[in-house]
């Protein structure tokens, strides 16, 4: 296991979820201005409603997916009886659904980005960083597809579960779990991680928002009294 590895796959992911936590909490308390989605659909709507509902559906589907597949113990499925296999092929099924839709609106939001001028001319350079690293992350995703394909057994998958949750509970030997994995699994989840670190420095911080308007279904009713 070469140092690099250790270093990408056991120490990275510590490093990308710190910047990602202090560095919201930051911009959080120090520019709340910036904290924003930037919408430009009062500049040009065009395919933006299409194209926001396939994003935004693929990616949280993807999200939630790979909390899921990730962090469930491999003890629970084998408890409720679901063969490796089995999962295998439905997490591949799911993320193929869920991963396409989202290429289709991040494609159709890219296209209106690029040809509309008054689009164009207030994209920051962040804002093209981000979409085309989405984009590489997305493609890359979607190429574990076909590498899976090849060992429908699951073995490889249980190895990515094992390694997401000895990160998660702090286990040394994370890294060690990996190291014979594809190297298309490998360059998706550098990429994946790296998101976490952009994510405090671009427009991904709304996310946090959406998660905080969950609040608002537990509040009191607003009492409007007439004068």
């Amino acid at each position: 296991m070469s140092y690099w590895h250790t270093f990408f796959f056991g120490i990275y992911p510590y490093i990308a979820l710190s910047i990602f936590l202090l560095g919201s909490l930051v911009r959080f308390e120090r520019e709340q201005y910036t904290w924003k989605s930037q919408s430009s659909q009062l500049l040009y709507t065009g395919t933006m409603r299409w194209g926001n509902i396939f994003f935004h559906v693929g990616i949280i589907g993807l999200f939630f997916g790979h909390l899921v597949g990730l962090l469930t113990p491999v003890a629970v499925w084998d408890a409720l009886g679901v063969p490796h296999s089995f999962k295998q092929g439905l997490a591949m099924t799911a993320g193929g659904i869920m991963g396409s839709l989202c290429l289709l609106g991040l494609g159709m939001l890219l296209y209106r980005r690029i040809t509309n001028a008054r689009i164009r001319a207030v994209t920051s350079t962040g804002d093209k960083v981000l979409l085309v690293w989405i984009l590489l992350t997305l493609l890359l995703g979607l190429s574990s597809i076909f590498v899976s394909a090849g060992h429908m057994d699951g073995h490889e998958m249980v190895k990515l579960m094992t390694w997401a949750q000895y990160i998660i509970t702090f286990n040394g030997k994370a890294a060690e779990q990996i190291v014979d994995v594809s190297i298309i699994f490998k360059l998706h989840m550098f990429m994946g991680m790296t998101l976490f670190i952009l994510f405090p420095f671009t427009r991904l911080v709304h996310v946090w928002s959406g998660f905080a308007s969950l609040g608002y279904l537990g509040r009191a009713w607003q009492l409007v009294r007439q004068r």
